[in-house]
């Protein structure tokens, strides 16, 4: 179902309200993101509990460190109602590998379904400028992330994390059974934040997105509910007319 591929951002600082939105929420979209500051606060124990109101947890932690720690890591957050958790790509190949082949063992060892495992390409805050001024990339911003995300498909890894701008070329690189998650989604009407590379829900599914993280156009809104029901409208009419 469209409304399936909702990610609702549970960046809020505590678990009363984290769980405030999943309880008015519940399974009108398909899963909640807990990031650095809701886990930080709260730690795996927000985890268990949005299990127990029956929500699937994509955990956003971006792992990024040297093989063996983030290998430990994964085998940690396999199996604490995560149906998805991500690496930074930055981390390198044997990084990934490391992640994937930990995560993939733990799963076995426990009888359970193995999480989705995805990379992070690019932050969708940075801009080109940033990227190669500041970071000092010399790729531009489309070219390193499609080199991100072959180099994700080729570690193990079951998607990547990038910008709704960067979805089609993704697309041409990795194929149709590679998993796009693009966070900075943004109504027609919201703004942008600190976003940079954005797109409407809409425009990000009709181009092959298979999950949308949207966080403060739901979370801030005055009546949650429809504005999940906005979105979905939104995303419906524009596979439609694909």
């Amino acid at each position: 179902m469209v409304k399936d591929k909702i990610i609702v951002a549970l960046d809020v600082p505590s678990k009363e309200e984290a769980l405030n939105i999943v309880e008015e929420l519940g399974d009108q979209v398909g899963a909640y993101k807990v990031g650095m500051q809701l886990y930080n606060a709260c730690g795996p124990e927000i985890l268990r509990a949005i299990g127990e109101r029956k929500g699937k947890v994509f955990l956003d932690l971006k792992f990024h460190d040297i093989p063996n720690t983030v290998a430990a890591a994964s085998r940690v957050v396999t199996g604490l109602n995560t149906f998805m958790f991500n690496v930074h790509c930055c981390g390198g190949s044997a990084m990934m590998k490391a992640a994937a082949e930990a995560m993939r063992a733990e799963a076995a060892a426990k009888g359970i379904e193995k999480p989705l495992l995805i990379g992070v390409t690019v932050l969708t805050s940075l801009s080109e400028e940033e990227l190669q001024g500041e970071i000092g990339v010399g790729r531009d911003l489309t070219e390193q992330v499609a080199a991100m995300a072959k180099l994700a498909k080729e570690s193990g890894l079951d998607g990547v994390v990038a910008s709704a701008k960067e979805i089609k070329i993704i697309r041409e690189a990795c194929g149709e059974d590679f998993v796009i998650v693009t966070p900075g989604i943004r109504p027609r009407d919201a703004s942008l934040d600190d976003q940079k590379r954005v797109k409407t829900p809409g425009e990000a599914v009709a181009d092959g997105a298979d999950y949308l993280v949207i966080g403060r156009p739901i979370t801030k809104a005055e009546n949650r509910t429809a504005a999940v029901r906005a979105i979905v409208e939104d995303m419906e009419q524009a596979l439609k007319s694909c």
